[in-house]
Parts: C-alpha cells; sequence; structure tokens
C-alpha cells in the first residue's frame, strides 16, 4: 500500500501515530493563571545534550501550552506501569482551571529550580524553561522546546550508579488507542571502528 497524505489512506483509522511506536509519554505538568495543569503528550522526547534540551507537541492550544506561554516553565514526568491509568485520566478534556492532579488523585509535589508542580514518586521529572515555542505548519500544531534546569530521579530507580528504568517499566504510546510497558531490555555494545571490516 502507498497513499499520499493529501489524498487520504482509505483505512478505517488514521495509521500516521502508528507509524512511528513507540513513542515516550511526557506528562506535561504546568501552572497558570487558572491554576494546576496535568496532561500527557505522546509527540515527546528529549532532543540535547548539553545544554539538557526537550520536547513536546501539543496539537490545538490546551490548557498546558497557555500556561506555559504565560510562565515561561513546564515540568516533564515520566509515565511508570502503576501510573498509568492516571495518566491515561488525565487526558480528559475538562475544563479551564480543573486540577488534574486533584480530579485524577495523582500526588503533586512542588518543582525546585521553578514555580510549577510535578507528580510527586514520578520515576523522573525534569523542570524546564521554555527555549522557544515553534508554530508547525497546519492549523494549531505548536512545538514546545524546552531547557532543563532541574531533575529529579526516584530513589529506588537509580542502581550502581544508573538510571535503571527496569526498576519501573516505562510506558509508551503506540498508535489508535495502543500503550506498552518496557518489561525487557537488552544492552548492545556499539560496533568499534574496523569491526565491519572484511565482513
Amino acid at each position: 500500500m502507498f497513499y499520499r497524505p493529501e489524498d487520504g489512506h482509505g483505512l478505517k483509522r488514521n495509521p500516521w501515530a502508528a507509524l512511528v511506536t513507540p513513542r515516550p509519554i511526557g506528562w506535561i505538568s504546568s501552572r497558570g493563571g487558572t491554576g494546576d495543569n496535568l496532561a500527557p503528550y505522546s509527540f515527546f522526547n528529549i532532543v540535547a545534550y548539553s545544554p539538557p534540551q526537550i520536547v513536546f507537541s501539543s496539537t490545538g492550544v490546551k490548557d498546558s501550552l497557555t500556561n506555559i506561554r504565560e510562565t515561561g516553565v513546564f515540568c516533564a514526568n515520566v509515565v511508570e506501569e502503576a501510573m498509568m491509568e492516571a495518566a491515561n485520566a488525565t487526558s480528559a478534556e475538562f475544563g479551564p482551571g480543573v486540577d488534574e492532579f486533584a480530579r485524577c488523585g495523582v500526588p503533586k509535589a512542588e518543582c525546585e529550580t521553578i514555580p510549577c508542580p510535578r507528580v510527586a514518586g514520578a520515576p523522573a521529572s525534569i523542570e524546564a524553561r521554555v527555549v522557544q515555542i515553534v508554530d508547525l505548519r497546519g492549523e494549531g500544531n505548536h512545538l514546545v522546546i524546552g531547557e532543563a534546569t532541574g531533575i529529579h530521579l526516584r530513589d529506588d530507580c537509580i542502581v550502581d550508579g544508573r538510571f535503571d528504568v527496569t526498576r519501573f517499566r516505562p510506558v509508551a504510546r503506540m498508535g489508535y488507542l495502543d500503550f506498552a510497558v518496557v518489561r525487557e531490555v537488552r544492552a548492545l555494545p556499539r560496533p568499534k571502528p574496523g569491526d565491519q571490516d572484511g565482513a
């Protein structure tokens, strides 16, 4: 099958979000004039080491984006298997001013470097200041770029000096309404120069 996006795909459901999977979930917390907000975004990732930067994109102007434009800060929380149902619950379209932390029973804590809430007990939380908000092509597509100013790592997730994802089983977004939980991890050393010579 081949299709041009402008012509449509002819399938029951748009396959676009199912093509690049699994995708990490950024559980984005923010604070604005109407209060605290918490929502999951699967168009999310880290994109640089130095300085450490993260991105997420919002389809539509949602409370997260409104708060972030107002304050210039946000926190990206990592979703573990034990938090999957709560994270999904916060994706509901609540009205402005509804605190998803309180509505969905998610424990809240204050960030250290920015005036923003974070998910208490998350395996990791990345406090960030906005570097740039880019309006992407198409109606309502906005890319938020942030620089990490503080990082929380849950103590039980640090093993032998490493942040060990097997201790909490991260949740990823697949296509449609499907999610995945990382239960198996394999280490593959990078090939050294010359390893492939003569192959």
